[in-house]
């Protein structure tokens, strides 16, 4: 009888305190659920603040890990804004004496591929001498997928912008379809068509050929004749400008029409079998008669074996065998750009055009100087900006 009773007592025991956990448990869950609640509300009624700075080295994270165009302008003061789904790193340009109040003076946009390298380091660079040079306040807009004309016309107006330099073909599509009331300044771009340039400003990326002319004329005076394989879809315009250069330098130039690939095969075959001593072939920037991988082995072969030299406005042509090449200047293309802006602001109609790049570097390859004949000295090849084979 005892040890019934003891054992309902040890039992009662238990049981209470078990009864006690549980609702000891009940009671935290129910605090907890209470405190969610509390703060879900306190969420609701003070959000938090949306225009926090944003820390220079957070910049790169926020654009899915691709890294920004940075230069050292604009590294001064970069400050982000998110707006329908892009990202703008706005940059004032160095020199207080140069920072205006956009909604007083304006301010300039650059509008750039988002690509990769080496296209991005391209792009900075100009962006660079852009800022240099700028009176005004810079914005520089990398273009991706999402961007829209629409969208852009409204950040650009919201931001002050006067007027907009335009960077590579899918810039100068996307600034076709800006307001009126923005000046559009092209660069970055090779081809444009002849009926589009007219109504455009801005520089591009071909090379001027008085300079190439004037070049081949300093290595090789003997020179008398130049000839060019071109696609009239790509390069009518440039070859019109190509004979009066040639004319200014004494030189007769033979232009060849190639519409495709195999032609383009044809006419330089054709050229290197009646070419001799006082002839130099021109490789223009053309997609269609200055191919990578058929064209330009045809050309180093036959150049080599025939001792007929060639010029370029590539600058891996240089290091491929051509004697030399221009290339562009990023940086004072840069402050071209910036100028022709400046000037398309205050309605200078004497600067509309796209003209051709002035602007450039030289490469030069002393192995094939060498091959020719042609002797470079120290002294001389201190003019040249690179020497190939590399020192």
């Amino acid at each position: 009888m005892i040890a019934e009773t003891c054992s309902s007592s040890v039992f009662k025991i238990h049981a209470d305190r078990a009864r006690c956990k549980t609702g000891g448990k009940l009671e935290v869950f129910r605090h907890a659920r209470w405190f969610t609640f509390v703060c879900w509300l306190l969420f609701l009624t003070f959000p938090a603040k949306a225009q926090q700075p944003v820390p220079v080295y957070d910049l790169a994270m926020l654009q899915n890990q691709k890294q920004l165009v940075h230069t050292p302008v604009m590294a001064q003061d970069l400050r982000m804004g998110r707006q329908y789904g892009e990202y703008l790193v706005f940059a004032d340009v160095a020199g207080q004496g140069r920072r205006q109040d956009a909604s007083s003076g304006g301010s300039l946009a650059v509008l750039y591929p988002d690509m990769g390298e080496p296209y991005r380091s391209i792009f900075a660079k100009i962006i660079e001498g852009i800022e240099s040079k700028s009176r005004l306040p810079v914005i520089s807009i990398p273009i991706g997928q999402k961007l829209e004309a629409g969208e852009l016309n409204t950040q650009l107006k919201r931001s002050g912008v006067k007027v907009v330099i335009a960077l590579g073909r899918q810039g100068v599509k996307l600034a076709n379809n800006l307001d009126r009331e923005i000046a559009v300044v092209v660069g970055g771009v090779l081809n444009i068509p002849e009926s589009e340039s007219r109504s455009m400003t801005g520089v591009s990326l071909m090379p001027d050929p008085v300079l190439l002319f004037s070049r081949l004329k300093s290595l090789l005076p003997n020179v008398k004749r130049v000839i060019v394989v071109y696609d009239p879809k790509n390069n009518e315009s440039l070859i019109k400008l190509a004979r009066d250069a040639a004319k200014q330098h004494g030189l007769e130039l033979l232009a060849y029409e190639a519409r495709d690939l195999a032609s383009a095969a044809h006419q330089y075959e054709a050229a290197f079998t009646s070419a001799d001593k006082r002839d130099a072939l021109w490789l223009p920037q053309d997609s269609t008669t200055v191919e990578e991988g058929s064209i330009l082995p045809l050309v180093l072969r036959e150049s080599w074996s025939r001792g007929i030299p060639f010029f370029s406005s590539s600058f891996l042509h240089a290091k491929k065998g051509a004697l030399f090449a221009l290339y562009p200047n990023n940086l004072e293309l840069g402050h071209s750009l910036a100028m022709a802006a400046q000037s398309a602001l205050s309605g200078d109609g004497r600067k509309s055009g796209v003209s051709l790049l002035r602007e450039v570097l030289v490469a030069v390859n002393l192995r094939t100087a060498s091959h020719i004949g042609l002797n470079i000295d120290y002294q001389s090849q201190r003019s040249f900006d690179s020497i190939f084979p590399e020192p």
